[in-house]
């Protein structure tokens, strides 16, 4: 709805990840290289953590896209799959026939096949998104799957994606000989405040925004203080905020049209002391709804739209961007440090 006010090509601040999007500031850049090290090098099991919205799934379909044709991709994104789904949907990722496989010999037949493409040059790793969720028996499977080797390689690279729950199933006693066999850990930390900024402009330019500053220090101020630093309510407040300046007719972010945004979201806590669980969020709609609705019938009934949009803020607007079919494309995928 906004994006030709704001001359962008696509939406800037979508929550779905989009590899284009990655932002590779915060040390994210240095943690896909160090991902892509440790499966290259055949490191075992890799863990990856991080709180709901940190940025753990753009990480995880990033590394997808960057690891070489070499390796094998598994994608596990459903983690309520019981141990011998698991081991049912990896053995389908490699062509193999699992009709009436008992499990012992499905397990064998996995480590056949991984053995036959280890002789091709080539490794399978498994990217497990949402691995927290995952019931205790198919964790315990994970381990077993990493034992799968020959007399110098391992035939399988594991990497799990999880939020901090998973640290608490693999501190379990019974979880102990998993977590001995993670190589490297890896924490997602929230956004620093001094990064915001950089995060929101480089979404905005990669978008297609060529016009100056949209967010200043005080919209980025709150933004930084509402978000905790989570990619993904940085992504839904600047959304809102964009969305409530175009129904107000102006090219100007203003800490008004910012607070506005974040009161039409709320997020709700579950779970004890300090510790972040489940998010909800839920979209009030009646403040930043209304003036999408008021400015849009105003729109409609006046005869033309001759003049620039009028601020009906306190700070003066600047000037409107360019359109974008009349700027260059959207800048392409940055390559992390």
């Amino acid at each position: 709805m906004y994006l030709e006010h704001f001359g962008l090509t696509e939406a800037p601040f979508k929550i779905t990840p989009h590899t284009e999007f990655f932002f590779s500031g915060a040390s994210r850049g240095e943690t896909l290289e160090a991902l892509l090290y440790s499966i290259t090098s055949g490191e075992g099991i890799v863990k990856v953590t991080g709180e709901v919205g940190a940025g753990k799934t753009m990480l995880c379909r990033v590394l997808m896209e960057r690891l070489p044709p070499s390796v094998e991709t598994i994608y596990l994104a459903v983690p309520s799959l019981s141990r011998d789904e698991m081991l049912t949907t990896i053995a389908g990722d490699l062509n193999l026939e699992t009709h009436g496989l008992s499990t012992s010999k499905l397990v064998r037949a996995l480590q056949e096949r991984l053995i036959e493409i280890h002789a091709e040059g080539r490794q399978v790793v498994a990217l497990i998104d949402e691995a927290h969720a995952m019931p205790l028996e198919t964790l315990e499977e994970i381990r077993l799957l990493s034992n799968l080797e020959t007399s110098h390689f391992k035939l399988m690279q594991i990497v799990l994606f999880g939020q901090p729950e998973l640290d608490q199933h693999l501190s379990l006693q019974n979880m102990r000989q998993l977590r001995e066999r993670i190589t490297h850990s890896f924490t997602l930390l929230p956004l620093p405040p001094g990064d915001i900024k950089d995060y929101v402009d480089f979404r905005l330019r990669a978008a297609g925004y060529k016009g100056p500053e949209l967010f200043g220090p005080e919209p980025l101020k709150l933004i930084a203080e509402a978000s905790e630093g989570l990619t993904r309510r940085i992504n839904i407040y600047c959304d809102k905020t964009l969305l409530a300046a175009f129904a107000a007719g102006t090219h100007t972010i203003t800490a008004g049209l910012v607070q506005a945004a974040i009161s039409d979201t709320q997020i709700v806590y579950q779970g004890a002391g300090k510790r972040r669980g489940a998010i909800w969020l839920a979209t009030l709609g009646s403040l930043i709804a209304g003036l999408v609705i008021g400015f849009l019938a105003g729109r409609a009934t006046r005869p033309s739209a001759t003049g620039a949009p009028i601020d009906t803020s306190s700070t003066a607007p600047v000037k409107p961007v360019e359109r974008a079919a009349d700027t260059a494309a959207p800048a392409s995928t940055p390559a992390p440090a």
